[in-house]
């Protein structure tokens, strides 16, 4: 019986012998194994800036837009008439059971003021729900009271990007910040978020009552309407039936007839965000299907080398056979000599995947996660290619006619 140890020993000497053929029948296997490391690694990058981005915008969330306007004979988009009003985000949360929260939300764009130093931003006027809903944590100071939301209280919650541009290194809690004329007094600081899924800086913002907002700052043609109303289910199963028990309240209390249109428009962001997962996913399996067609080349390539050196080295096999290996000595050695040749450049290949996905990282701000598993993968897969083409050289040394193998020159 062959000694394993001593195979390999046999193995990596036959590579030192022929450098200059080993590394270039390595490069295929290199090369594979090196595009699956990176691949992977962009894949799960890019799956896990997804699942940052879902819990950023907060969990089981529902957006219910106003309506679409119509002018002239022509329908326009969603949100251009104002339907909604903060009456149906009180009945939205007493009347749906499979609602937890529910914030309403008045924003337009104004410019915020302090000292000499001055930020155009969004002023978001909801209820304190709406750090719950969207996920928002305080990184200094509170949040405003009900009590302070109901009395148009002048007081706001800044974005981390307001702070940098008005405060600089000063601590805003306490101070206050003119928007429209009208003063404010800060009273927190919301914990950065970063840019969302379609690239807004979520912490560009001024977090205030929204009667405040409305009444005190930008107005509105008739009490209490708003544009946007954001609504969190109990649960991620319970999201249909919250969106289904909205539909129909709203419909209800906007006077909808069965046939006719709805004056709203009511969307799961949560299935649409889990959508682009699952693209994430598709892409990820997609670049490392191609990826791993450069280690069947490789294979390729090893078989090619092995013919080869089963050829050239005929006489040994015979030399071999004379003296007593059995058929399966044989082929055992030169797959292990395939596998010697796979496993190396294995190694070679995950050193340089590793290296291109920091590449990546460095150059173009996108974040890549290597996981131990696909290390793992990449590895045992150019050990498998090694066994699986390397197999039929060995079968065919194994074949030799010991006499005529001898005799060959």
């Amino acid at each position: 019986m062959i000694n394993i140890p001593s195979a390999f020993k046999i193995s990596f000497r036959a590579l030192r012998i022929n450098k200059m053929r080993s590394a270039l029948t390595m490069l295929g296997i290199i090369i594979g194994v090196m595009a699956v490391i990176a691949m992977l690694a962009v894949g799960a990058g890019a799956r896990d800036a997804i699942a940052k981005q879902i819990s950023s915008i907060g969990s089981n969330l529902l957006i219910v837009l106003s309506g679409a306007a119509t002018a002239g004979g022509v329908r326009m988009s969603t949100g251009t008439e104002v339907t909604l009003n903060i009456d149906d985000a009180n009945a939205i949360l007493n009347n749906c059971p499979a609602v937890a929260y529910v914030a309403p939300i008045h924003s337009d764009p104004a410019q915020v003021v302090f000292g000499h130093q001055n930020w155009f931003t969004n002023i978001m006027g909801s209820t304190p729900s709406i750090l719950i809903v969207q996920n928002w944590t305080l990184a200094e100071g509170r949040v405003f009271t009900d009590q302070e939301a109901k009395t148009e209280a002048k007081v706001a919650l800044l974005g981390k990007t307001v702070v940098q541009n008005l405060f600089g290194d000063m601590d805003p809690v306490g101070k206050t910040i003119r928007i429209k004329d009208v003063p404010f007094r800060v009273i927190g600081v919301l914990a950065p978020k970063g840019q969302s899924i379609i690239g807004q800086d979520q912490d560009d913002a001024v977090y205030i009552p929204i009667l405040t907002a409305q009444k005190r700052l930008f107005g509105v043609k008739f009490a209490g309407m708003i544009r946007v109303i954001v609504i969190q289910a109990k649960s991620e199963t319970d999201l249909d039936a919250a969106q289904d028990q909205v539909t129909k309240l709203l419909r209800q209390r906007h006077r909808i007839a069965p046939k006719m249109h709805d004056d709203f428009d009511v969307r799961n962001l949560t299935q649409m965000l889990d959508t682009m997962k699952k693209v994430a996913r598709i892409m990820t399996i997609l670049l490392g299907s191609i990826a791993a067609i450069s280690l069947l080349v490789g294979g390729i390539g090893i078989m090619n080398i092995m013919l080869v050196s089963v050829t050239e080295r005929t006489r040994e096999i015979g030399i071999r056979m004379a003296v007593g290996a059995k058929t399966w000595d044989i082929r055992l050695q030169f797959i292990i000599e395939a596998v010697s040749l796979s496993l190396t450049g294995g190694v070679f290949g995950i050193l340089l995947g590793i290296g291109l996905s920091e590449l990546v990282t460095t150059f173009s701000g996108f974040p890549v996660i290597i996981s131990v598993m696909s290390i793992i993968i990449s590895f045992g897969f150019s050990g498998l290619v090694g066994i699986f083409f390397g197999f039929y050289p060995a079968y065919k040394a194994s074949l030799l006619n010991p006499i005529d193998a001898l005799r060959y020159e």
